[in-house]
């Protein structure tokens, strides 16, 4: 006869499961306050700031949109609408990709380049007073290496 408990899943502990319990609430309620500040100062939102800033990181300001959902993890219809409302705003342009008549570049244009400067400016300090006023640097490090043992491909 075969033990039936090698066919169940295993079941996390306690303590792993009071981790995830812990961690998405810190990440709810840390962007619902940064999202806040960022609404508060007349700014559009976090995932805005997110595509801008892998524009101005990216070569000649621009990325595929594929590229762009790769680094931001936006799913592609949100991204698609997304840009759509930037490039109403002026901070994006699209242009069509020589190679491809199909595929479209994404670039910043420099009203983007100055949102995110403005972003920035709000989402610096937000980051400050929503994690840094609360871990001293030895915790943000030992923090940021727990994150990346859990961010690692298995």
């Amino acid at each position: 006869m075969s033990d039936c408990s090698d066919d169940r899943p295993p079941h996390p502990s306690p303590s792993t499961v009071r981790a995830w319990v812990r961690l998405m609430r810190a990440q709810q309620i840390v962007l619902a306050a940064i999202e806040q500040d960022l609404k508060a100062a007349g700014l559009p939102p976090l995932a805005w700031y997110d595509v801008l800033l892998e524009l101005v990181r990216a070569e000649g300001g621009r990325l595929r949109p594929y590229e762009i959902e790769r680094r931001t993890l936006l799913a592609q219809h949100n991204l698609s609408r997304l840009l759509d409302r930037m490039e109403k705003a002026g901070l994006v342009l699209r242009e069509v990709f020589s190679e491809d008549g199909r595929g479209r570049w994404v670039i910043i244009t420099d009203a983007g380049r100055a949102m995110q400067a403005r972003m920035w400016n709000v989402y610096a300090p937000a980051i400050q007073r929503h994690l840094g006023d609360k871990l001293d640097d030895a915790q943000a490090d030992h923090l940021a290496a727990l994150l990346a043992a859990l961010s690692r491909n298995s």
